[in-house]
């Protein structure tokens, strides 16, 4: 049985990874994180297990921690979780450079899995990215990202589309901090042959939607991946524990598991 705690445990992702964990049979809840002065706090989150904004004492009786909150409170996280020899699964969207060489450097003593999209299928899409954007490297296709999520998403564009955004610069060979263009408006000149674009849309409940589009002189080619349950992210995340679990220190992603 792997003992799993889950932070951010009151929102939508938290929510669907403790209804999961309660329904598996080879995991159990052991912990439940939530911020200070959440009204959840000392409500039953599964499995009698009460919320609590006590990190390290959900942690310290847990295998794995499983981390869906914001980047402050992930950092966090992880420095206990590094203290306490314990493994932890990053899905926390928004994080800065300075967070990810953080998360390198804990990895040399403590099991990470990063990701910005715990879903099979999307992880297939970045497989996809990385081959496609080869292919046509060369062949003059312009390549734009259009990423769409709920209204209630606070960060743009969304993790999964920044690391799409990552694969195509990596494999044409340039930087996306220099030819990144998210959104345009107003005269903004043609398009450079180097431009990778990335625009998001907010609204309604959209769950997630993620297309990446290959436009060439007559014709255009399209990948995309549509979530329509969050319990796509809820139960890759568990798979990513079930792997990590097994593993020793270092920085895995949910490439990985997919070998």
């Amino acid at each position: 049985m792997i003992n799993i705690a889950v932070s951010g445990a009151s929102g939508r992702m938290g929510q669907r990874i403790i209804a999961l964990i309660n329904q598996s049979e080879d995991l159990r809840l052991s912990g439940a994180i939530e911020r200070s002065g959440a009204e959840t706090i000392g409500k039953v989150a599964g499995n009698s297990i009460l919320i609590t904004d006590n990190a390290a004492d959900a942690i310290k009786n847990s295998d794995v921690l499983i981390e869906f909150s914001n980047p402050e409170a992930t950092m966090k996280h992880l420095d206990i979780t590094q203290r306490l020899s314990k493994k932890i699964v990053i899905g926390t969207t928004a994080l800065s450079n300075d967070d990810v060489e953080t998360i390198r450097q804990a990895a040399k003593t403590c099991s990470v899995l990063l990701s910005p999209n715990m879903s099979l299928g999307v992880n297939i899409l970045f497989k996809l990215t990385g081959i496609l954007t080869d292919l046509l490297a060369d062949k003059g296709f312009d390549i734009e990202i259009v990423e769409a999520h709920h209204r209630n998403k606070v960060d743009a564009p969304s993790g999964t589309a920044g690391k799409i955004a990552d694969i195509v610069a990596g494999h044409l060979g340039i930087s996306l901090t220099d030819n990144g263009k998210y959104g345009r408006h107003g005269v903004v000149g043609k398009r450079t042959g180097s431009e990778i674009g990335i625009h998001s849309i907010r609204g309604g409940d959209i769950v997630g939607d993620h297309k990446v589009i290959y436009a060439g002189d007559g014709e255009i080619l399209e990948i995309s991946h549509r979530a329509t349950s969050r319990d796509t992210f809820a139960a890759g995340a568990l798979e990513a524990a079930r792997f990590l679990y097994k593993q020793k220190a270092g920085l895995y992603s949910t490439s990985d598991l997919l070998k």
